[in-house]
């Protein structure tokens, strides 16, 4: 028996004491949160609740705001919180444990993990092929005079990606020679955008900017594909998983501690992890799904994984993700080191 199936008798049985009048359920998210209207309207439905969406900017935004509201919670539930954050959510203490399924990978605190997503770079395949330009094999040649203006990225201090990628650099170089590296790329004319959707369809060369290499994520070719009017043989983009250069993203969903509809809160985590909404996040929110045997869309032949990408601990991220991200400020925005 599924999880959902478990805890919907009794919320079914609580919401019936509203009456006619569904109970709200609070979801507060990342901006990029999308699924099917009809799933959500099905999950409503058989929940007896209204989702109520409360979008709250990037992941970072999110967490800060549940903080700062958590005397007086602003939402019910969660979803967006990555293995970036989950220690700190779980330190701020605005999450409880919901039940999970059985996941690829796992998240601490008793987040359920809902969905996962490999950050890496990728190119413009036009342009590199019009300007007769090899590839760089590794972080460091990509900070040479070869790719000089050549690459986007978003500011970590704003960023999910940014951060994810930030920390890519300093778990694979360690931190003195990240750093370094960072100057170097600095050097070499790095743009820094404030977020990923200015990053990449701004700056991009693929979408009329500068920049042919960009900070995005390993499914990103297989939407190139599926939104195209025309629909390609290839992608027009690649990823380019240089070593040290991808992270393993994972992002989770809790009830929020103190919420009025405790029960409904983890009715949805376990919706979350049902077959419907595993299989519409692919196409929807572009990350693969956390639950073991979701049969992939055919559009993700595009995204294959990058090969030896593991989570960084979620614990060392928590303990020195603020001073990185200060040291990264004051390297690359203000010339430091």
């Amino acid at each position: 028996m599924s999880l959902l199936r478990r805890l919907l008798p009794p919320l079914l049985v609580a919401c019936a004491a509203f009456g006619a009048q569904a109970a709200e359920l609070r979801l507060i998210t990342h901006s990029s949160f999308d699924l099917p209207k009809p799933l959500i309207a099905d999950f409503e439905k058989r929940a007896g609740v209204k989702l109520v969406v409360v979008k709250a900017g990037d992941a970072g935004e999110m967490l800060n705001k549940l903080i700062l509201t958590r005397a007086n919670p602003i939402a019910d539930v969660v979803y967006g919180i990555d293995n970036t954050l989950a220690a700190k959510a779980v330190r701020a203490g605005v999450i409880e444990a919901a039940p999970s399924a059985r996941t690829a990978h796992t998240l601490p605190g008793g987040l359920a993990a809902i969905d996962y997503g490999v950050v890496t770079l990728n190119i413009d395949k036009a342009w590199f092929a019009r300007h007769k330009k090899a590839l760089p094999k590794t972080l460091a040649e990509l900070a040479t005079p070869a790719y000089k203006d050549l690459v986007v990225v978003p500011n970590p201090a704003t960023s999910s990606p940014g951060l994810a990628f930030l920390v890519a650099t300093v778990d694979a170089l360690g931190e003195e020679g990240a750093f370094a590296w960072w100057a170097r790329l600095r050097d070499n004319g790095v743009k820094v955008a404030k977020g990923w959707s200015e990053a990449y369809y701004t700056d991009f060369s693929r979408n009329g900017g500068a920049r042919p290499i960009v900070v995005s994520y390993a499914t990103s070719p297989a939407a190139e594909v599926f939104y195209a009017k025309e629909k390609p043989a290839a992608p027009p983009t690649a990823t380019l998983a240089l070593p040290g250069g991808s992270f393993l993203q994972v992002e989770g969903a809790a009830p929020v501690a103190g919420g009025r509809e405790p029960a409904a809160a983890k009715a949805f985590v376990a919706w979350l992890q049902g077959a419907p909404v595993q299989k519409a996040l692919q196409t929807t929110m572009w990350m693969y799904p956390a639950v073991p045997g979701t049969p992939l869309d055919p559009v993700f032949r595009h995204a294959p994984e990058p090969v030896g990408v593991k989570p960084v601990d979620a614990g060392r991220i928590d303990a020195n993700a603020p001073r990185w991200v200060a040291r990264w400020t004051r390297v690359v925005l203000k010339g430091g080191r």
